[in-house]
């Protein structure tokens, strides 16, 4: 089982959500080339607010996905993207049901 993990809440500028949109449904292959990553979640709350969850077996691999492709291209594209940075936290998961 997962024992710890990330939430990640994302708002976009409204004239960038579709483009927000995108750049996270367009990171899901880089997520399946994580070893450390064991699930890998984009979402949408809303019109401009989107949200990441990923699970980890141990910190190594939440490190590892912290320093990797994906965060690098959040990164990048805040500035431009953005309404204010992502706001990232530090999970431990309790119980899941995994496949």
């Amino acid at each position: 089982m997962p024992s710890v993990g990330l939430l990640a809440r994302i708002e976009a500028a409204p004239e960038h959500a579709a483009e927000v949109a995108a750049l996270l449904a367009g990171a899901l292959p880089l997520a399946q080339q994580e070893a450390g990553t064991r699930t890998w979640f984009a979402f949408r709350e809303s019109e401009t607010v989107f949200g990441i969850y990923d699970t980890f077996d141990d910190e190594q691999g939440r490190t590892a996905h912290l320093q990797g492709a994906i965060a690098a291209a959040l990164m990048e594209a805040a500035p431009r993207l953005l309404a204010a940075p992502p706001e990232i936290r530090r999970v431990d998961v309790l119980a899941a049901k995994l496949p």
